[in-house]
């Protein structure tokens, strides 16, 4: 029985989730930051698959501290588009709960695999 991914699952679902808001925020005209969330808001995921065919301890670990560095990025983006008043407080709110349970599962990986 194949385990869950709980990490590729929350990543993909995210993902999914930034791409419906970039397809909003493209509809309010707001194309600079909007592009850049989805940049890295997508990019976690991705580099979690590309994680999972690593070739190596450390490439795994590279990879998913890629993830991370894309999961903090993206909670910038998020904050800069609450704060200019391109996304609502309850978008944010949302958005920040599931960016931040996707931080701190990739910490959790990171750390347990350099140990």
């Amino acid at each position: 029985m194949k385990r869950r991914n709980i990490i590729k699952e929350k990543s993909f679902d995210f993902a999914i989730d930034i791409v419906n808001l970039y397809k909003e925020l493209v509809l309010e005209k707001e194309f600079v930051m909007s592009r850049q969330l989805l940049k890295f808001g997508t990019s976690i995921g991705a580099n979690v698959r590309e994680a999972e065919f690593a070739q190596s301890k450390p490439d795994f670990i590279h990879k998913m501290s890629i993830s991370l560095k894309e999961a903090n990025e993206t909670d910038y983006w998020l904050e800069l588009l609450y704060k200019t008043k391109f996304i609502s407080k309850m978008t944010f709110e949302k958005f920040q709960k599931k960016s931040t349970e996707i931080l701190k599962i990739l910490v959790t990986i990171v750390k347990s695999s350099k140990q």
